[in-house]
């Protein structure tokens, strides 16, 4: 499963997998409970293959991030856990991504991003590789 189709809901715990669109919002599946929830469009929701961090440079495509930790880890879990303390969060993304920005990179960010690896890693989802792109149908448009 890609990044494309798994989402984090503002004001629910960890991410969930989209099940379907409906006309009034979508319907998906959490990956901490297997339960399934209604989501109105009125609620902010946001795909994890949408979402960067910001660096000093660029923004780094969350994608990227989960690579780096994946890199560092030797395909495992995370050393840190997402409710160690602050410095301990702040060293620890430090030494996967030495150039992220400081100021626009919060703890709450950083707990989220281990958080979420962690919890994509405990459902086998741990492939963070840029999807290829389907070459000839978007050029076929004569």
């Amino acid at each position: 499963m890609s990044l494309d189709k798994i989402l984090s809901i503002g004001g629910r715990p960890g991410l969930y997998k989209l099940l379907t669109q409906t006309r009034t919002g979508l319907v998906a599946e959490s990956l901490l409970d297997n339960r399934k929830v209604t989501v109105g469009m009125s609620s902010n929701v946001s795909i994890l293959s949408e979402i960067a961090i910001y660096t000093l440079e660029e923004e780094l495509p969350l994608r990227a991030v989960f690579e780096k930790i994946q890199l560092r880890e030797e395909g495992g879990k995370t050393s840190v856990k997402h409710k160690d303390d602050k410095l301990s969060l702040e060293e620890y993304f430090f030494k996967v991504l030495p150039n992220y920005d400081e100021d626009r990179v919060y703890v709450s960010d950083i707990k989220k991003v281990i958080q979420w690896y962690n919890i994509l890693h405990d459902h086998g989802i741990t492939d963070f590789s840029e999807p290829e792109e389907e070459s000839g149908k978007a050029d076929e448009k004569d």
